[in-house]
């Protein structure tokens, strides 16, 4: 989905040529400080990304993107070169010949941030060669005080009849949801007994700060997804007796480990309770706090936005496994 409404067009950015003998020289520390930042992404083609740039202890710069889906990966080298930012991220195969090189160069103009980037194979040759844009995203207020939080009416998602309230997102995505006795189920194979890489849906109503309650049943191996304001994915997933994990049941995707694992065995009811606000989550897993008011630091794979401050929808992730539903309901809340 695109979204560049809060990306504004990034001008021509300003060459700066530098004399020695004219001006101080300027350090490396110093020349990195207007990229130090988490940056909001809009990758070609309008997917939303990310990409965290921090100085480590040494002096040392270190960096990590979000490129569409997955979970943010550090890149290989993180450079300064005449006041530009050079990110280069090799992506290794197993056969020497296929691995290539991706090399990022971003300038930095205020607030926006604008990057191209280039695609080497291992003979040198360049493959692929595309510019994007992204914008700094501010940093966090304080942690609120959850318990002055105030709460509007709640809004139950599911009717327990039908798919009222729920749009399918891809359509040219088999649509395996259905609703029957009050449960909404998503059934993925299809009569050959293969995985139909069913569609997402969404609510069609957008939200932006709630407490959200549900139950979820997951097969063994079974992955779904539950979107906050389709930016920042709660991870549905069997994952019993597993070691806590990012990508694990109730996690924060590819985000934030729970601090303790909380699932039951697969084909069991589970209730989730997750607070977003202010950027802030909170997840209760089967009555235990497993994330407790901690920092979205930016959105995760598969937003339908990069763009934090945007309301949007819930929508749930269809197209891995089967996962059924229940008792979902939205409660907004209206202020601190």
């Amino acid at each position: 989905m695109k979204n560049q409404s809060i990306f504004k067009h990034v001008g021509g950015l300003l060459a700066i040529s530098l004399l020695c003998f004219s001006v101080p020289m300027i350090s490396q520390a110093d020349e990195a400080s207007p990229f130090i930042a988490r940056w909001a992404l809009v990758l070609p083609g309008g997917g939303a990304g990310w990409l965290g740039v921090d100085r480590q202890p040494d002096g040392s710069l270190k960096s990590s993107m979000l490129w569409g889906g997955g979970s943010p990966f550090n890149l290989t080298e993180t450079k300064i070169r005449q006041n530009t930012l050079v990110l280069t991220r090799l992506k290794k195969h197993k056969d020497p010949d296929k691995t290539t090189t991706e090399l990022f160069e971003a300038m930095v103009e205020g607030e926006f941030i604008k990057i191209g980037r280039r695609i080497i194979d291992a003979q040198g040759k360049l493959k692929h060669n595309d510019k994007f844009n992204g914008k700094r995203i501010p940093n966090h207020s304080p942690a609120p005080d959850l318990s002055t939080l105030q709460f509007g009416g709640p809004i139950p998602l599911l009717n327990g009849k039908d798919m009222t309230g729920w749009i399918a997102m891809n359509d040219k995505a088999p649509n395996c949801w259905s609703v029957q006795d009050g449960i909404l189920s998503n059934r993925v194979k299809g009569p050959d007994g293969k995985n139909r890489h069913g569609a997402n849906i969404k609510t069609d109503r957008a939200f932006t700060d709630f407490k959200l309650a549900t139950e979820v049943r997951v097969p063994e191996k079974g992955n779904s997804g539950i979107y906050l304001r389709g930016i920042y994915e709660i991870q549905v997933a069997e994952s019993y007796g597993k070691p806590v994990n990012c990508h694990n049941m109730g996690a924060l995707y590819g985000r934030i480990t729970p601090a303790i694992a909380a699932e039951k065995p697969a084909n069991e009811w589970q209730s989730l309770e997750i607070t977003l606000y202010d950027r802030y989550v909170t997840v209760i897993l089967n009555g235990k706090t497993i994330i407790d008011n901690q920092p979205a630091m930016g959105c995760t794979g598969g937003a339908l936005t990069s763009d934090e401050f945007a309301p949007g929808p819930i929508f749930l992730q269809g197209d891995h496994t089967d996962v059924d539903y229940r008792n979902m309901v939205l409660t907004p809340i209206i202020k601190q």
